[in-house]
């Protein structure tokens, strides 16, 4: 069987200094310990429901949520996860930058309000945000988001680069006007603020939709260090059957992006309403909602999937997956199961999920490799086939002058530990 390359999806999950601003947005506790939406330091911003309901607004402990596009001193309440947009007033930015919304024929009836409109920087080299009052020494989800929209009606589509304060994150490349795209990152900031910046290096005006900024335990994601941070290439989501059942805040509350990866031709979908757990420490926190789904493969045999490395600085990766068992198995049954990348086991001990809890199968150390293929194949004893819940890929950004380690480690996380 061949093997499933990553679908177009992977480019929607990945999908201001010199004429720079600085934005300045925080959260902070009331006297009864519940966090409030501080929207501005300087003056009141309002919110209002996007609908005439009243609704509930959430501001959930650090969360930043930025409408890039957005003017005004209105923020407004995302419906689906009630969380609360702030507007990006141009003061925030000295001024540097300019919204605009994006052409009417690029809007669609399910699209969120994040992407209506955008704030594009035509001045200057470098523009930056500065996201503020944060806790030195902790780990965060920073995410950029990006639909171009023929905002400027020029049907251009540029090419910029992104910057964690001085360090290189990603190249956006725009692929089409109506295209979605999200860049994430997991990185340990070592002061009380963080600058995301984009960068102009002659291929078009860099613009921005969102900025979304999320605090995460230290406890996970153990490869993101104060020397490293890691760049999202794929989270994956197997088993749903609805292509936009996408899985994010409340249902994880770190509100990360869960897609489903839906192939009904080579896979059978499972799931379960039963409660999934968490094995306690957990490295990774996939929120139940994403393990009770998983696939087997249609074949019974082996689930296959592959991809190139991407022709940027950050080319070594790590893996997470996760594995859960869905199903109580009768006493004559068995479902164990080899993984194996480029051809080579990962482990010589086979996988066994456990029932209705979390396992990770994981790199320790970003392997650097000119393709990458997995199969995870039935043992010759296992009477069921093999499964998997979820995907995570990772690339690698160094984020002191400290350089990466590329030795390939892996680590196995199912209630116990295990050295590869």
């Amino acid at each position: 069987m061949s093997a499933t390359p990553w679908p177009l999806l992977l480019l929607l999950c990945l999908a201001g200094a010199a004429g720079g601003g600085v934005l300045q947005a925080r959260a902070q506790p009331d006297s009864k310990g519940i966090y409030a939406c501080v929207l501005n330091v300087n003056s009141k911003i309002s919110l209002h429901a996007a609908t005439n309901h009243q609704a509930t607004v959430v501001c959930a402990a650090g969360f930043i949520t930025i409408d890039c596009g957005l003017q005004g001193e209105t923020g407004f309440v995302d419906n689906l996860t009630t969380l609360a947009f702030v507007p990006n007033k141009g003061e925030f930015t000295d001024d540097a930058g300019t919204c605009h919304n994006i052409s009417a024929e690029n809007i669609t009836p399910s699209m969120g309000k994040i992407w209506y409109n955008v704030r594009s920087f035509a001045a200057g080299a470098r523009n930056c945000y500065t996201l503020r009052s944060l806790v030195p020494g902790l780990k965060y989800l920073v995410r950029a988001r990006f639909m171009y929209g023929n905002y400027d009606w020029l049907n251009r589509l540029p090419v910029f680069d992104l910057h964690i304060d001085v360090n290189y994150w990603h190249t956006v490349n725009i692929s089409s006007p109506e295209a979605a795209k999200n860049v994430e990152a997991i990185v340990v900031v070592p002061d009380d603020f963080l600058q995301v910046c984009l960068i102009n290096t002659g291929a078009g005006t860099p613009f921005i939709s969102g900025l979304d900024l999320r605090p995460l335990k230290n406890t996970i994601y153990p490869q993101a260090t104060k020397a490293q941070g890691l760049v999202l290439l794929a989270r994956f989501s197997f088993g749903p059957t609805d292509r936009s059942d996408v899985i994010r805040y409340p249902d994880d509350p770190h509100d990360r992006f869960w897609f489903p990866w839906v192939n009904s031709v080579l896979w059978r979908e499972m799931s379960t309403t039963r409660k999934v757990q968490n094995m306690n420490p957990d490295l990774f926190e996939a929120p139940p909602a994403v393990l009770r789904t998983a696939i087997s493969p249609r074949n019974d045999i082996q689930i296959q999937f592959s991809w190139e490395p991407q022709p940027q600085p950050n080319d070594p990766y790590f893996i997470i997956m996760h594995f859960t068992e869905l199903q109580l198995l009768q006493a004559n049954a068995t479902r164990e199961f080899y993984i194996n990348l480029n051809g080579d086991l990962w482990d010589r001990d086979a996988v066994t999920p456990a029932y209705l809890y979390s396992g990770v199968y994981y790199s320790t150390f970003a392997s650097r490799k000119g393709q990458y293929n997995i199969t995870i194949n039935a043992t010759a004893k296992s009477t069921l086939p093999p499964i998997i819940n979820a995907l995570e890929v990772f690339s690698v950004i160094p984020t002191t002058n400290l350089a990466t380690d590329s030795e390939d480690g892996r680590h196995m996380d199912n209630g116990h530990t295990q050295n590869m």
